[in-house]
């Protein structure tokens, strides 16, 4: 993920010279001087005013404690769980922290993220935040306490709609297709839903009913759907992720 806002910041007009990315293992190190040929990367932490932590949840604190002597006056935090109170505990020093949720569709500049402020921030912060944030894709800004909801949405969500393609694609191979077939159609229906649904005015509700002719096929398959209590299926997927972000976070 880090690497996915690397990109988005050179894309959207950030030069070399502005940017430092600091890794610890020289494998990484040496992949990520192929991947970015022309910035700085280190093992050594430059004085900066402006750090993302882009780390496991675990290597955050040692990461605060180091960032802590080089100046740093906000931080953007994309590490699952830990809190902004526990990253302010740990650098020990007066510092505006913003914690977001990216997605993996983050790696092709169409991400959903969600940021969350610390008391500290100002309107400058939250604006730079959200300007490396957008870099990568979509970006709405809720209390922290909702971080674990977005986690369990569209943090966790990528999953679900491949789960949903893995089982239209074994549908359609049932039905008699190819799996190539069945394949092909499945991400093209993806790919032109989602952007019907992006580029639309109506509401998904409206799109459905457009697609539902009454005793159509559609209306056939949809009321399988809603017989196996599908929106239930999907609020309980979403529910049992943010518990479980709630529970990875203490």
């Amino acid at each position: 993920m880090g690497s996915a806002l690397a990109r988005g910041l050179l894309a959207g007009g950030f030069s070399h010279s502005q940017l430092v990315i600091v890794e610890k293992e020289n494998l990484r190190i040496t992949e990520l001087n192929e991947q970015f040929p022309q910035l700085e990367v280190t093992t050594k932490l430059p004085e900066c005013e402006s750090v993302v932590f882009a780390v496991k949840p675990t290597e955050v604190a040692d990461v605060c404690r180091a960032v802590a002597t080089t100046g740093v006056k906000q931080i953007l935090s994309i590490a699952a769980g830990v809190t902004i109170s526990s990253i302010e505990a740990s650098m020990k020093t007066s510092v505006a922290v913003v914690r977001a949720m990216p997605n993996t569709p983050a790696l092709i500049g169409q991400g959903a993220s969600a940021m969350a402020a610390s008391a500290r921030c100002t309107p400058e912060n939250k604006k730079w935040a959200r300007e490396i944030l957008s870099s990568v894709g979509t970006v709405v800004e809720v209390q922290e306490n909702l971080l674990d909801a977005v986690t369990g949405l569209s943090g966790s969500g990528p999953a679900y709609v491949f789960l949903l393609a893995e089982a239209l694609i074994a549908a359609g191979v049932q039905q008699g297709l190819s799996a190539k077939d069945s394949n092909e159609l499945v991400v093209q229906l993806l790919v032109g839903s989602s952007l019907l649904l992006a580029e639309s005015s109506e509401t998904p509700e409206q799109l459905r009913k457009k697609v539902t002719s009454p005793n159509g096929t559609t209306a056939a398959g949809i009321a399988e759907l809603v017989g196996k209590q599908f929106s239930e299926i999907i609020g309980s997927a979403v529910s049992a992720a943010t518990k479980r972000s709630k529970e990875l976070g203490k």
